[in-house]
């Protein structure tokens, strides 16, 4: 009876400095039976050795006191959010299973030296807003992506807000109103073919260029002349992606056309791509788009018949860790136009030099040139050269801040100073922050 002597001291002392939840249990305990007090008694000292059971074992195998306090909490009867619940990032994680749930919003301040009266940089699809702040884009991504385990189906939906998607969805047959907000939504499945061929229904970024539409997962802040005038931005239709190893992969796909989820003609696009790594330094990539593009009143051949093709190369040479060259080529033609005799042509190349001090700073180059022979990307026969330098900086692992100089120039004098003078160059400084978010990611 030592023991139960012992509990009731201590309990003694508990009712002296108790809170006044502790104390009325206690005083209802004080009123029940001899035999009953003993029963509880008895339990309370079969948890304790249970509890010294458990510390015995998980200080023999290393455990940690975190696992203690968790086991304690379980028998005390602790049902605080703070004990029994994971962090937010786990919780969200495990809500949405499979499915990831990402994205990011993207603002930015652009100074024109020429201070344009209209406030507009001229050629700039993405940055367009001068001497003003901003709004880039707001993007959502929902996806789920196949596995050859648990689902051979998935989906990746993704809804944007703001400047970008103007300048994206404007020339789609079907108007600003038709998918404004809709950036890619397609599903796939995984066929059960060597490795796994990939099919994917609905629209997609193009495959094209050494760029893409997100700033944050480009080199530079601003997008450059080639992305926004050589290639396309989109399709609409039909794709399938296959590695054949670790070195090779390709992809083939048969779309309604350039930047187009409606038709704008009876003809299909098709196009393909290659990819090469032969080691982790050096990437290549080759890709090949052909079809009729023009409604059937533009095109001067007849309808379906001028046939655009575009051939696009992009190779990525990193020696180190820090240190990373892309090279990016473009050449298209095939377009007949009422008023020349001959297929329309332009050309471009651009040069990036990457350098990261580290994982927070990094400093970037690129170098472009553009012909637009017959003045059908860009509305006047003219080529363009393009300089900018990037600094960047990355804040608390979520934020990307980049501050940039770009100076664009032409053999016309397409840009505006002031009020409506004409000149062949512009120079602009922007200043853009990128806040990114990933339920997978541990904050």
């Amino acid at each position: 009876m030592r023991s139960i002597g012992g509990f009731i001291l201590s309990a003694g002392f508990a009712l002296a400095f108790c809170s006044p939840q502790v104390c009325t249990a206690q005083m209802d305990a004080g009123q029940q039976s001899p035999g009953e007090l003993l029963h509880r008694v008895q339990e309370l000292e079969a948890q304790v050795r249970d509890l010294r059971s458990q510390l015995t074992t998980m200080n023999q195998t290393g455990g940690n006191s975190s696992s203690v306090t968790t086991a304690t909490q379980s028998h005390l009867g602790n049902s605080s959010p703070a004990a029994s619940s994971s962090s937010p990032s786990q919780s969200l994680a495990g809500l949405l299973g499979p499915t990831s749930l990402s994205g990011f919003i993207d603002l930015y301040y652009n100074y024109n030296s020429n201070q344009p009266a209209s406030r507009t940089n001229g050629f700039r699809s993405f940055d367009g807003l001068s001497n003003q702040f901003a709004l880039n884009l707001v993007e959502l991504v929902i996806d789920r992506p196949p596995e050859p385990t648990n689902s051979r189906t998935g989906y990746h939906v993704v809804l944007g807000f703001g400047q970008a998607m103007n300048a994206v969805n404007v020339t789609d047959p079907g108007g600003l109103g038709f998918d404004q907000y809709l950036k890619e939504a397609y599903f796939s499945y995984l066929a059960p073919a060597g490795r796994g061929l990939q099919i994917d229904v609905g629209k997609f970024v193009t495959p094209h260029g050494a760029e893409v539409i997100e700033t944050k997962d480009d080199f530079n802040y601003t997008r450059g002349l080639l992305f926004s005038y050589a290639i396309p931005y989109f399709h609409f239709g039909l794709r399938a992606k296959y590695a054949f190893h670790d070195k090779y992969s390709t992809s083939v796909f048969m779309v309604n056309g350039w930047n187009s989820v409606v038709e704008n003609n009876t003809g299909k696009t098709y196009g393909v791509s290659f990819g090469w790594t032969p080691n982790k330094k050096l990437s290549f990539t080759q890709n090949y788009m052909a079809g009729p593009e023009l409604s059937p009143d533009k095109d001067s051949a007849g309808n379906n018949s001028s046939w655009r093709q575009l051939w696009d190369t992009v190779v990525s040479y990193s020696p180190n860790s820090r240190l990373t060259f892309v090279l990016n080529t473009d050449y298209g033609r095939g377009d007949r136009i009422a008023g020349l005799s001959h297929p329309v042509f332009w050309t471009g190349a651009a040069g990036y030099v990457k350098y990261a001090l580290n994982e927070k700073y990094a400093f970037v180059t690129r170098y472009e040139y553009y012909d637009d022979h017959n003045g059908f990307t860009s509305g006047l026969p003219q080529h363009f050269n393009g300089i900018t330098g990037t600094f960047q900086r990355m804040v608390g692992g979520h934020i990307l801040s980049r501050l940039e100089y770009r100076r664009d120039m032409s053999n016309m004098p397409v840009f505006v100073k002031g009020s409506g003078t004409p000149v062949t160059a512009q120079n602009t400084m922007t200043a853009g922050l990128v806040f990114r978010f990933d339920s997978r990611e541990a904050w």
